[in-house]
């Protein structure tokens, strides 16, 4: 019986477990009840009393070596959960590993708070749902203007309505901080416009506000040129253009010449060459009044740049709504790869 004994650890010895399948497999041959290990566990009980002791120490040796080959075995190919590993077909394709990348929305928002940070910036945020106080009666918006009207304001109820600019965002820090003050305000807002290649219902601004001792509207200009070269690089043609606004008196907007050379720049521009990229000016009197601020001491500037219109022209899209439109064929030409 040794001699058979030693027949079946020779067959443990030799069998090859290279799969949770093929371990399964060496289970079923060996260590089952009607394995061989059991099959000579029975032939060990009907041998003469005086073989055992020599016999079962050989059967007891085979019996730990199969039991720690399996269990060796299915600690490989088993993961902690208890559940097997599918054996893999090395020679089969991999998945591609698609990388994900910055919306370039998001990246200009970024460069552009990068930029302001470096003379002096700081950032601050608020809320998209804005009372009518901070949206529009603190920023000197008379009771019957226009953009009170529904035609021009999503209304969520009485007094409430989805922010139609980030400007409620500085009248929150100038409540709350006394000048020297210098800020951005970047974020989501809301208007009812028509949707077009050039302006959609919602779209983002980084609004920007410095209030403090002799400031001009030299100071305004110099700040925005900087901004232009910083951000494109080069010195784009810039024109600046009488505007009126509620909260900023002298307003102004601030227009960067693209041409007319391509249908699309034509077609951007409406064929004048410029595209209007923020209104700005000198923060109205008012304003400073409205959150308490001593108008014969202090005066600021404000300006709110259109981040959607600055991100096409950065990268050359010529219709704002592509970036909304979540088509992966568009948002992969801005992955980091």
């Amino acid at each position: 019986m040794i001699e058979k004994i030693k027949s079946v650890l020779k067959q443990v010895e030799e069998f090859v477990i290279d799969s949770a399948k093929s371990n399964e497999d060496f289970r079923l041959k060996f260590l089952v009840k009607k394995g061989l290990v059991n099959e000579l566990v029975d032939d060990f009980r009907t041998i003469d009393n005086s073989l055992k002791k020599e016999v079962g120490k050989e059967l007891n040796t085979l019996k730990e070596r199969a039991r720690l080959k399996w269990e060796e075995a299915k600690e490989k190919f088993e993961n902690k959960d208890g559940n097997q590993d599918k054996s893999k077909d090395l020679s089969l394709p991999v998945n591609s590993i698609s990388f994900g990348g910055k919306h370039p929305i998001s990246a200009v928002m970024k460069e552009i708070s990068d930029i302001f940070s470096r003379i002096g910036f700081s950032t601050e945020e608020g809320p998209d749902i804005e009372d009518d106080y901070h949206n529009f009666s603190a920023l000197n918006f008379a009771e019957n203007h226009p953009a009170r009207d529904m035609q021009d304001t999503f209304f969520v109820e009485d007094d409430f309505a989805i922010r139609t600019h980030t400007s409620s965002v500085q009248i929150r820090v100038l409540e709350r901080e006394n000048p020297p003050v210098r800020v951005i305000c970047p974020g989501r807002v809301y208007r009812n416009e028509d949707v077009s290649a050039r302006s959609n219902c919602f779209f983002h601004q980084i609004e920007g506000l410095y209030v403090d001792k002799n400031v001009s509207f030299a100071d305004l200009k110099q700040t925005l040129y900087f901004f232009v070269r910083e951000f494109f690089g080069k010195d784009l043609p810039v024109r600046f253009r009488a505007s009126y606004f509620p909260f900023t008196e002298p307003s102004a907007e601030m227009d960067v010449f693209l041409g007319t050379e391509t249908e699309e720049d034509y077609r951007l521009t409406k064929g004048t060459g410029w595209l209007e990229i923020l209104g700005c000016g000198m923060v109205d009197v008012n304003v400073l009044k409205n959150v308490g601020i001593d108008t014969e001491q202090y005066s600021g500037f404000a300006f709110g740049l259109g981040v959607d219109r600055i991100a096409m022209l950065k990268y050359g899209i010529k219709d704002i709504r592509t970036m909304f439109y979540n088509d992966v064929r568009f948002l992969s030409q801005f992955t980091p790869f």
